[in-house]
This record gives structure tokens, sequence and C-alpha cells, in this order.
């Protein structure tokens, strides 16, 4: 059997190349450009805590918010929903909570992992990367997770790829 890890590399390297992601990494987003990125993360992380989390910790629509709320208190201002984003939401709302644990995967270890490289590159304090108790919050996740989620968190990942591309598009090169 294939580690979950192992399944899911392919999409993973796939994603974190997106030229809207490497830019992120590398500092390079406007606040403007970052406050449309939290606005799709809001909506994600809402729909998967509306179903359910393994444990507390891991909320994170409060700290997205206040990372949100930061930026529109500079004079930033957007509220656009992707298309993308739009169509994720529509189907992370169509899973039980078993079904959107491979979800929780994707995208909580994500920001738990790769998001304490990001949050010294965005243009905000960085709330939502944020974790009380790192341990305890990857531990929670770590409890559930099976090998043959690789399907699911893979096409979350084809979902989190169309959302780079069309924050590219709406944020252009610069």
């Amino acid at each position: 059997m294939t580690h979950l890890k192992d399944a899911t590399s392919l999409k993973h390297k796939q994603a974190e190349k997106m030229p809207f992601n490497v830019r992120m990494f590398r500092g390079l987003l406007t606040k403007g450009q970052y406050l449309l990125y939290l606005n799709q993360q809001l909506q994600i992380f809402n729909a998967i805590e509306t179903i359910g989390l393994p444990h507390d910790s891991l909320k994170r629509t409060e700290k997205v918010q206040a990372d949100i709320d930061e930026l529109k208190s500079q004079g930033h201002s957007t509220d656009l929903v992707l298309n993308s984003t739009s169509a994720y939401v529509s189907y992370l709302n169509s899973l039980s909570y078993e079904q959107i644990l491979p979800h929780i995967y994707l995208n909580y270890m994500g920001i738990m992992f790769g998001g304490q490289m990001i949050k010294k590159a965005v243009p905000s304090t960085g709330r939502m990367y944020i974790f009380d108790d790192m341990q305890q919050t990857i531990q929670s996740i770590r409890a559930v997770q099976k090998d043959e989620w690789a399907d699911e968190v893979n096409k979350g990942f084809d979902f989190t790829i169309l959302l780079f591309e069309e924050l590219e598009t709406q944020c252009g090169k610069g």
C-alpha cells in the first residue's frame, strides 16, 4: 500500500509550483492580492469547519477573518469569491464528516507545515498560520489519517491548483 504522502506528492509538487503560490512564498504579493487569497481561504475553512473538525485547535475561520480585518483596516478591500473557490466549497458542502477528513488533512496540514514558511512572507500578521499547540494539532489529524484518502486528497489538490490558476489570472504578474 502506498503511503498518503507518496500517493499525493505529484499533485502536491504541482500546487507548490503554481506561480501565485511561488510569489506568495517569496513575499511578492501585494496586500490586495493576499487579501483576495485570504477571502478564498475563509470560504474553504468555513465550509470544512461547518461540517466538523477532529479537534478544536484546528479552527481557522476566526484567525483568517482577523487577517482579513487587518488588511481591510489598512484600506484594502475585496469580498470577491472566485469561481474555483465556489466550486470547491460546493463540493465540500456535499461531503459527510468522514468524507471531509482528507480535505482537513490537505488544507490544515498545508498551513501547519508550508504555512510556517509563508507566514514570514505575507503582508499581514499571518494569524492563519499560528496554532496554539502545533504538536497536538498535528496529532489530531494524524490520529484519523488514512492512506486510502489519496484519491480524495488529490481531488482537493485539483481544486487548489484551479484556485491558484484563477488567483494568478485575477492578480496578473505583479
